[in-house]
């Protein structure tokens, strides 16, 4: 597949921190738990952080393919916890457990990936792997954010603050394609 970006920057991507391609060693892969791209760019836009930056991926692969980068992968992105500054972010657009993220009754994530996704995902893996020469791991969101949080609807129940990719991402059908090890 050849892979075609589409380069929107974030409007705050010059306050992100710089870094060499050799710092790269990790792929996270998320969904953005939202309904559709327009709406995972307007959040993605939000300034939350004191250094007028917001939380992002780098890239987000819509459900028919397209590919976008709204961080170049030699910034620092706000996108997982404790991992930032050695890995790049893709989003891939899937509503996941939108709009009760944390609501105990709404823990189910059962929109399937289309395979345009998944192929465009396959094609920038093998991108990012070429320029990144240190690349080695991939993970999802839910493997390096394990923490709990009371449930909204009962704060008596906990539920995982982040279950993305979750259980409809193939795996199976990624990791052995990509060369990269995945990181548990």
């Amino acid at each position: 597949m050849s892979l075609s970006i589409h380069e929107q920057p974030l409007p705050y991507v010059d306050l992100l921190p710089e870094r060499p391609v050799d710092a790269v060693e990790l792929v996270v892969i998320h969904c953005t738990e939202l309904p559709d791209l327009a709406m995972a760019r307007e959040y993605g836009e939000k300034v939350l952080h004191a250094s007028g930056a917001g939380n992002s991926g780098h890239y987000y692969v819509d459900r028919d393919g397209a590919v976008y980068r709204y961080v170049p992968g030699t910034r620092v992105a706000n996108h997982v916890r404790g991992h930032n500054p050695n890995s790049i972010g893709i989003e891939l657009v899937n509503r996941g457990r939108y709009p009760h993220w944390w609501d105990s009754r709404h823990q189910q994530m059962d929109e399937a990936y289309p395979e345009a996704q998944l192929a465009a995902l396959r094609a920038l893996l093998a991108q990012l792997r070429v320029e990144f020469p240190n690349l080695r791991q991939i993970a999802g969101h839910e493997d390096l954010d394990t923490a709990l949080m009371p449930a909204s609807d009962d704060s008596a129940l906990e539920v995982h603050r982040k279950l993305d990719p979750g259980p409809m991402f193939p795996w199976d059908a990624i990791v052995p394609a990509c060369g990269l090890q995945r990181l548990r």
